[in-house]
């Protein structure tokens, strides 16, 4: 495959990404990757699928969310990064991404995602009916209220009352992009984006009705099923889903690279065939 690192502009700050396109063949398609939570283009599945996607003649955009790593800089000390994400913002960057692949002559690509990119990823295609195909990658249920504030869950988990009274604490005084350390997550969110994301993500089973397309849904056997809800969401989806438990797996894939490749691989090759 042939690589070309570029740059999508959005009404703040660039998405940066890797478009990966065929080499010595017909492209036959496109494939939008959005990465994991606090992740980015350069790691986990928007950097292991490109070899495979390409080699079946797919052109690949992986990208960068605003909200990507944890905490970054670009050309100031002003930080950003996943401690400053927003749905919205998360929503909106996936649009710019997809406008960027239209221009490119790729109107309707199939689309990936991994983790908070795939609850993203369900989002995106419930507002995108020219979708082909959906592949979630341990796609997480997202949702509001009590479903992301119970004990076992990951946004502070029992602490999560005393969190959630300090952030709209600041952001009442103004101070939204303080950032808080939150037990369980990926270690700091600001005070807004702690708020945000108890209030506003899309609850994929709540969206899945209206996901008429082909959908591979993978999770890892080491993965909570009520957190990554593979089966639940194939049971409420509009249209055929396929769901595989990748044994010896957790969230990350790590050393099992080559079998979720290889799975998504087959799935795609059977529902586009050449």
């Amino acid at each position: 495959m042939r690589t070309e690192l570029i740059s999508i502009g959005t009404d703040t700050t660039p998405l940066d990404g890797a478009f990966h396109w065929p080499e010595n063949r017909n492209v036959r398609g496109g494939v939008l990757l959005f990465h994991g939570n606090t992740m980015n283009f350069y790691t986990g599945a928007p950097r292991f699928l490109p070899p495979a996607l390409t080699e079946l003649g797919f052109a690949c955009l992986a990208f960068n969310r605003r909200g990507h790593d944890i905490l970054s800089i670009r050309d100031s000390r002003e930080a950003e990064g996943a401690a400053y994400q927003t749905t919205a913002e998360g929503i909106a960057d996936n649009d710019y991404a997809a406008r960027w692949m239209a221009e490119r002559g790729f109107p309707a690509p199939i689309i990936m995602g991994h983790s908070n990119g795939g609850m993203l990823a369900v989002a995106h295609v419930a507002a995108h009916a020219e979708t082909p195909a959906l592949v979630l990658l341990s796609g997480h249920r997202g949702g509001t209220g009590d479903l992301v504030k119970g004990p076992q869950r990951a946004l502070g988990g029992e602490h999560y009352s005393e969190l959630e009274a300090r952030a709209r604490e600041l952001v009442a005084a103004g101070r939204g992009r303080e950032l808080i350390q939150v037990p369980g997550w990926w270690y700091v969110l600001s005070a807004e984006s702690l708020i945000d994301r108890f209030t506003t993500m899309p609850d994929i089973l709540t969206l899945a009705p209206k996901i008429a397309c082909p959908v591979l849904y993978i999770r890892g056997d080491r993965e909570m099923m009520h957190a990554y809800p593979a089966e639940a969401f194939c049971g409420a989806a509009g249209g055929p889903c396929d769901v595989e438990i990748v044994p010896d797996c957790d969230h990350f894939y790590k050393g099992r690279e080559h079998e979720i490749t290889a799975r998504v691989v087959s799935w795609l090759a059977k529902r586009f065939p050449q």
